[in-house]
């Protein structure tokens, strides 16, 4: 059974990651336990609830939760950007994505293959913590160059700005 690999890069003083969305390869359990010992202080979830429903995971917030990590999730149809309702909730997110980076803290994002979704969202973030959008591109697909699918979502995750 192929093990959930997480791709890793730093980020604000942090450890960024993106990764597939867990249980996909056929371990949820072992895809748990791989993130919790990875010990992110905060997941955010791309995929839709349909998506997680079909790969055994409906309880992936609850179950990431009770490992003493913070979830939030933020669901992007697969190959699409955020909606106006999960664009403002991306600000909250982003925010504490940010902060958990800035103290030196983990932050892991998964989409349904870890590629276009999370990707989008890895970038968006690298952008806000003020690095350049051509050189945080790079940065991110020499770790994993499938990091974003679409020009809908690279401008999506190029509208973000330096923030504080």
């Amino acid at each position: 059974m192929a093990q959930l690999v997480l791709y890793a890069l730093q980020v604000g003083g942090g450890t960024l990651a993106i990764c597939q969305l867990p249980g996909r390869s056929g371990d949820y359990a072992g895809d748990l336990d791989l993130i919790a010992s990875w010990a992110p202080g905060l997941v955010i979830s791309m995929t839709t609830e349909i998506e997680m429903m079909q790969h055994g995971a409906r309880n992936f917030g609850a179950d990431v939760q009770s490992r003493a990590c913070r979830w939030v999730h933020l669901p992007v149809d697969d190959f699409g950007t955020p909606s106006r309702e999960i664009e403002a909730k991306w600000a909250t997110a982003s925010a504490s994505a940010r902060h958990a980076l800035r103290g030196g803290g983990r932050v892991l994002i998964h989409c349904m293959g870890g590629c276009g979704r999370s990707g989008m969202a890895a970038l968006r973030l690298m952008i806000e913590t003020g690095e350049n959008p051509d050189a945080a591109l790079k940065h991110l697909r020499a770790v994993r160059p499938c990091a974003v699918e679409t020009d809908e979502q690279m401008a999506w995750a190029k509208a973000g700005h330096t923030v504080s």
